[in-house]
């Protein structure tokens, strides 16, 4: 490390001051005394003094980075070693690409390892990033990304693809309005054995048709593998799914909640009625909150560099804000401007608004049967009892039968 002062015209360059516990003092040179009278010192440096700190990188060997410079209360210049246990961490951190494994390595560590990767931009770069972000995966699976929302993300999928396959044993996954359409490469991923622990997928607005819903079902269907474990299923603003669609979802042996609102059903009684039946859910009035975007997060260790990701594209569309400056310029110089967000709003009115959500009711409400009247279920339950009774009864004359004399006498004895 060193210092390189740019200085002019020192207003006196034979003396030298000397800070000691707070307190600043003037050695004469020629004694080698100090003088403590000196109340009011005088400026040490010009107003046009700058100081610069220069590390020199090339000849630090990478020791630049074991010490930690502080200041104390009084203002002294204090430095500390680290700890080897950070230094070793830098050190992984800094050649995370090289490391073969991390299987076996303790997750606490793994832990701080990720994070000091991910502050060094590691999983950033365009060679290394997806094998850096893979080691980790391998090693542990949800602790690395458990829930990733991804909604209106279309943009995050198209340029980190692979490292979003990466990802394993996700329990939630949000691509709602992201425009995969039904042969996008995700959607075969998402079928895949690696996430057979996904319990909850929300595709709304994907541009899906029943061909989708044959090929995402087709794994569950034929080899009992892929999306057997899902609860939640949000299928809403696809209009190419239709009547001929439903039987695809059957398949789904765990389903509890399916939203279907703005979907190509044509006879919407015939499918509620197919779905009560076939399926086992119910027709909900009121919106589900198991249907609320707003409750999914990315959640896991890989939440920042998501993030870091959907920051990267919106910078990269940042010139559109110069077209809506234009457009404004326009509207301002007498020149209007088409306006298509009146026109989309009308098409989002003309269609259906009908709530086509479905939920699974609760075991007790299943137990009864639903077409019988109360009466009858009374008169059921008093029959039950009464047999209870008679068979209490016959089992206690049983054991009477049974008593010998002995425990006759036993039993009076009392």
């Amino acid at each position: 490390m060193s210092y390189y002062l740019h200085a002019e015209n020192f207003p006196d360059r034979a003396s030298v001051y000397v800070r000691q516990n707070g307190q600043l003092y003037k050695i004469n040179q020629v004694s080698g005394r100090v003088n403590n009278s000196v109340s009011r010192p005088s400026r040490l440096f010009s107003k046009g003094f700058s100081v610069e700190l220069c590390v020199n990188r090339e000849n630090d060997n990478g020791r630049t980075d074991h010490f930690i410079f502080t200041y104390t209360k009084k203002g002294n210049l204090r430095y500390s070693a680290k700890s080897l246990f950070s230094l070793v961490l830098s050190y992984i951190a800094d050649n995370i690409n090289h490391v073969d494994s991390l299987v076996d390595f303790p997750e606490q560590i793994a832990e701080k390892l990720f994070y000091a990767a991910d502050a060094r931009q590691k999983f950033t770069e365009p060679r290394t990033g997806l094998c850096a972000l893979q080691k980790f995966t391998d090693a542990y699976g949800s602790l690395v990304l458990q829930t990733l929302c991804l909604k209106n993300g279309y943009l995050v999928i198209s340029e980190k693809l692979e490292e979003i396959k990466s990802f394993r044993d996700l329990t939630c996954l949000d691509l709602s309005f992201c425009k995969l359409g039904d042969e996008h490469e995700l959607l075969e991923h998402i079928t895949n054995k690696t996430l057979s622990s996904l319990t909850r997928l929300l595709l709304k607005d994907n541009c899906l048709s029943d061909v989708g819903l044959r090929k995402m079902t087709a794994p569950v269907r034929v080899m009992k593998r892929g999306l057997e474990n899902l609860s939640v299923l949000d299928l809403s603003c696809n209009p190419g799914i239709t009547n001929s669609g439903l039987g695809y979802l059957l398949s789904f042996k765990k389903l509890n909640y399916l939203d279907l609102s703005r979907t190509g059903l044509q006879d919407i009684n015939v499918a509620v009625c197919r779905i009560q039946t076939q399926i086992g859910l119910a027709h909900s009035e009121v919106p589900l909150k198991e249907f609320d975007h707003n409750s999914c997060k990315t959640e896991g260790w890989a939440e920042q560099t998501i993030l870091q990701w959907k920051h990267t594209m919106q910078e990269a569309i940042q010139p559109e804000k110069t077209l809506k400056s234009r457009a404004a310029a326009q509207c301002f110089y007498g020149k209007r401007a088409r306006t298509e967000e009146p026109l989309e709003f009308l098409v989002e009115e003309s269609e259906p608004s009908e709530n086509l959500q479905f939920y699974k009711p609760r075991a007790e409400m299943l137990s009864f049967p639903l077409l019988t009247g109360k009466s009858e279920v009374s008169e059921e339950l008093q029959n039950k009892k009464s047999g209870v009774a008679e068979h209490k009864e016959q089992n206690f004359k049983s054991k009477q039968l049974s008593f010998s004399m002995a425990d006759w006498d036993l039993l009076n004895s009392y």
